[in-house]
């Protein structure tokens, strides 16, 4: 039976076996809209997330106007990621003024400017608030104790809400 295991091993270097399972990545999908001017760019955009850790993105762009400059994470990507996610926004969307609840994603979502989300559950936060979330002194805890600090205060809503 060990010989049969260590023959699959050999032959199926791929397939990882532990005793912790299998492997799950820190982040398990990014959505990201971006500006037109990004469409032909796919490639050095996926290399740019590929670097900071992130494989599985998927773009959509806007015809017209500026995504609005919108992130939100789930709950258990972790803090280096989120910052990374942070910088690409800031980069790619012209900055990060909004943030959204981590209790309306799957635990290791990441979105960057989505389009689908109205002021209800909008977060604005301002450039020293941002410069909080992007300490790297913050452990993953600490991270989502303030991002969900941040997301989580009562909002006065408009008139018609």
């Amino acid at each position: 039976m060990l010989a049969l295991a260590l023959i699959a091993c050999a032959v199926l270097p791929g397939l990882s076996v532990s005793a912790e399972g299998p492997s799950i990545p820190p982040v398990s999908r990014v959505e990201v809209v971006l500006d037109n001017q990004y469409k032909t760019q796919v490639p050095a955009l996926t290399e740019a997330f590929a670097q900071a850790g992130m494989t599985n993105v998927h773009f959509q762009f806007v015809k017209r106007g500026q995504p609005p400059q919108n992130i939100g994470l789930g709950r258990e990507v972790p803090a280096d990621k989120a910052r990374e996610a942070i910088r690409l926004a800031v980069k790619y969307n012209l900055g990060v003024g909004i943030l959204l609840p981590e209790r309306l994603f799957p635990p290791r979502f990441v979105t960057i400017a989505s389009t689908i989300f109205d002021d209800t559950v909008e977060y604005p936060i301002d450039e020293s608030t941002l410069a909080r979330l992007q300490d790297p002194g913050l452990t993953n805890e600490e991270f989502h104790r303030l991002y969900r600090e941040l997301t989580t205060t009562p909002k006065e809503l408009p008139g018609r809400y």
